[in-house]
């Protein structure tokens, strides 16, 4: 099949390789115009792990001229984490775009899997992914203060899987929380969490990576082969199969039923009596966590 615009060999998306690229790029500036994303005058933190997505999201943003930083927390996670650090920061310096660094060992005195194995020990069920992303937000919230927004690497696929798991899990609460623009409204505790990604595939992000042969690791986290969502993630793509359109017309349905773009709102929220970080109960599930490893 020829490209849609040219009728030269196609790449990905029916489009040749010139014009993928336009496309890719192109989506993403329409998500951010269209859901009023952020501007050229805010000061963006680009929340990267040297994965495929946020470093793409990273190059985009930056070459569309917008005000980037990346922002990275490393988990410690053996070889894995070393090395996509060390990907990230040569993509860094090449594109001349400054890289916060943030340590699990440095921030909480160890890393995600002593912590895992030794909450486990002591009879807690907490997966890997949960421990991670709670430390992981905690911090980015906490060091992205003095930016604007924080943007992270999200894509069609992560946000179609993540309703599919809120259906399953008959959790109306979180899936509101979904979208382009993350959260249920607008609070000064909670730097605000954006998609530019959000209707960009997968396979795409991919492809756009290794066109531009950006230094990143395609495999998963060797920390996620017990993850609920790779369920999900499986069967999307083989139903994805014989109904291509399946992943967007889930997010569509998400959009045109459930998502609110009153995102303007004020939402209160409280403060963890332990740490000063926000969070809606006494305790924020941060200072539990480190509660249940002290124990």
């Amino acid at each position: 099949m020829p490209c849609k615009k040219c009728g030269k060999k196609i790449l990905c998306s029916d489009f040749c390789r010139s014009h993928f690229v336009d496309y890719v790029e192109n989506k993403v500036r329409k998500t951010i115009r269209k859901y009023k994303l952020f501007t050229k005058k805010d000061k963006i933190a680009v929340a990267v792990s040297g994965g495929k997505d946020s470093t793409v999201l990273l190059f985009i943003l930056h070459k569309l001229g917008y005000d980037v930083t990346g922002i990275t927390v490393d988990a410690k996670i053996g070889n894995y984490t070393k090395v996509n650090l060390e990907n990230l920061q040569s993509v860094c310096k090449k594109y001349e775009v400054p890289l916060k660094e943030i340590s699990f060992r440095e921030e909480f005195g160890y890393s995600l899997c002593y912590i895992r194995d030794v909450l486990k020990s002591k009879g807690y069920t907490y997966s890997s992914c949960t421990i991670c992303g709670v430390l992981r937000r905690y911090l980015l919230n906490k060091y992205a203060k003095g930016f604007d927004i924080i943007a992270t690497g999200h894509n069609l696929d992560d946000e179609a899987q993540a309703f599919l798991m809120n259906i399953f899990r008959n959790d109306l609460t979180v899936a509101r929380r979904q979208g382009p623009i993350s959260g249920v409204g607008k609070t000064k505790k909670f730097i605000r969490r954006v998609k530019p990604l959000f209707n960009v595939r997968e396979k795409e992000i991919e492809t756009y990576s290794k066109l531009h042969k950006f230094p990143v690791n395609y495999n998963e986290c060797p920390c996620s082969v017990d993850a609920y969502r790779k369920n999900f993630k499986k069967f999307l793509n083989d139903f994805e199969e014989k109904h291509p359109d399946v992943k967007y017309n889930i997010n569509n349905f998400f959009m045109n039923s459930i998502y609110t773009e009153n995102k303007e709102s004020k939402v209160n929220i409280g403060t963890c009596k332990i740490c000063g970080e926000p969070s809606a109960n006494d305790k924020c599930k941060v200072c539990i966590i480190l509660e249940n490893l002290k124990s």
